[in-house]
């Protein structure tokens, strides 16, 4: 249930709503990949409606406290959420900035631009984007990957159970078949799925997860040259620039276990 009901409520909310946009806007092809502000603020909306549905679901038919899910066995940890926030952002400006050094063709940037879509769009990233990658990270973190472990009854190869099919499902929801792609989404499930098991809790991986789809939309929407950018994951759209971001999603694990092991070591 877990696996399925979210999906289809994220699939049913964003064709509605993307159909809805495309009557506001006149569109021809209301289900185009290019992000207007009104088809973002779906977007996040969406996602962000369907890790809640994760959470109130596994809660229900697990009988547990949706808390728990949330972190566990310590309560939630908002100073844990803003240190690792602060940190995921210096790592994920970093990969940023090497990215644009070292192939600025790959992310598929026009070039720098300010128009009414422009502020429009940020607005939407900064505002709303937050509440689409805590989204993901509930429905696939906090639900999927303990709901998909809860089929193994050893506790070593009930995390690798849960770590692999999240991963997966996290990589398949996003609907690339590039390879490079495929390969660096299954990649990021797996490292955020690790910062989840390593600080006991969500706030590593939804710090991690925000400042990376908050600073990429930013930058991604002022590199549009004032136009509407549009999210490509069809084949050959991934390169080997994304070892770049793997690395930092590396240094995000190694952050999380140093930081995780001191304050257990303090405790």
């Amino acid at each position: 249930m877990v696996l399925a009901v979210p999906p289809l409520v994220m699939l049913l909310l964003q064709v509605l709503s993307w159909q809805l946009v495309g009557v506001i806007e006149g569109s021809e092809d209301p289900m185009s990949p290019t992000m207007t502000p009104l088809k973002s603020l779906a977007i996040n909306l969406s996602i962000g409606a369907s890790g809640a549905v994760a959470i109130v679901l596994l809660a229900r038919v697990a009988r547990v406290p949706w808390r728990s899910l949330i972190s566990s066995p310590r309560a939630f940890d908002a100073r844990r959420l803003g240190t690792y926030l602060v940190a995921a952002a210096l790592l994920v400006g970093a990969g940023i900035g090497v990215t644009a050094l070292v192939a600025p063709d790959s992310p598929g940037w026009v070039g720098f631009g300010v128009s009414g879509t422009t502020v429009a769009l940020l607005v939407v990233t900064v505002l709303t984007t937050p509440l689409q990658s805590a989204g993901e990270e509930l429905w696939w973190r906090s639900a999927v990957l303990p709901a998909a472990a809860s089929w193994v009854r050893a506790v070593r190869p009930a995390l690798a159970v849960g770590i692999v099919v999240s991963s997966l499902g996290f990589a398949v929801l996003h609907g690339s078949n590039d390879p490079w792609l495929f390969g660096y989404y299954t990649f990021i499930g797996f490292c955020t799925g690790l910062m989840a098991i390593i600080s006991r809790g969500i706030e590593a991986p939804v710090a991690f997860h925000v400042a990376n789809n908050v600073l990429f939309g930013i930058v991604n929407t002022v590199m549009a040259d004032g136009e509407p950018y549009a999210i490509d994951r069809s084949t050959d759209s991934g390169d080997a620039s994304l070892l770049i971001l793997a690395a930092v999603n590396i240094a995000m694990v190694a952050l999380v276990w140093r930081r995780e092991r001191r304050i257990r070591a303090a405790s």
